[in-house]
């Protein structure tokens, strides 16, 4: 069963003379559990594409379906909840809180349920991704490999169905991004999370079960 659908997806911006189309119907099936690349160059519609699958945004026209349901014209308050509970999302920009330490800010989005409910799935899940004797340090005190692996960790607290990462190696060097890219790709195969990386890297890219390339806000080839 395809858990991200595409259907003729169009995202346009603005009116008039200054209307951009960021993306123009696209068609994209992403199957349980598969790990799937997108390149592009600046402005092609990557993160467009991601905001779409996360419901951060909607289509203009065309249907984003997750799991079978359509979540193209559904209600804000439903949209928070699939945001919530089934996308789990990464960034370049860590965006980790740096007043609080690398546990307080992977327990994040579980609030306001509350820090007791999580702490022990928040801890196991530091020590998954190398970090559980860590979990004290505030972010100043990490590396930046080490900032993106409690973004990695925070992004799954809530046992999403889907992670979306957005040049999730961006910020770091070249031997700390592979390690990211394979961490991530191991949680896909022993956890069978469903994977959408946005990079700009071809190395990286290839790592996936498949490689997307999108130009001009078009699917151009995928393999």
């Amino acid at each position: 069963m395809n858990i991200i659908e595409l259907k003729n997806a169009t995202k346009i911006y603005g009116k008039g003379t200054t209307q951009v189309t960021a993306l123009a119907s696209v068609n994209l099936s992403v199957a349980r559990a598969e790990a799937v690349s997108i390149m592009g160059p600046s402005g092609s519609g990557k993160t467009t594409l991601l905001n779409l699958v996360g419901a951060l945004d909607k289509p203009t026209s065309g249907q984003v379906l997750l799991g079978g349901e359509e979540i193209s014209r559904i209600a804000e308050s439903k949209l928070f909840r699939i945001r919530r509970e089934k996308v789990g999302f990464i960034f370049q920009s860590f965006y980790l809180v740096p007043t609080l330490n690398a546990l307080e800010n992977v327990l994040l989005p579980t609030l306001p349920v509350g820090r007791n409910s999580f702490e022990k799935r928040a801890k196991e899940l530091l020590a998954i991704v190398g970090l559980g004797e860590r979990w004290h340090h505030k972010p100043g005190e990490l590396s930046g490999g080490e900032q993106q692996r409690v973004a990695i960790a925070r992004a799954l607290i809530n046992e999403p169905e889907i992670v979306l990462a957005d040049e999730p190696t961006g910020n770091l060097d070249s031997k700390t991004g592979n390690e990211i890219i394979n961490l991530l790709l191991k949680l896909n195969q022993e956890k069978r999370l469903t994977l959408v990386i946005v990079t700009h890297e071809e190395e990286i890219a290839k790592k996936a079960n498949r490689h997307i390339l999108l130009k001009d806000g078009r699917m151009v080839s995928r393999s």
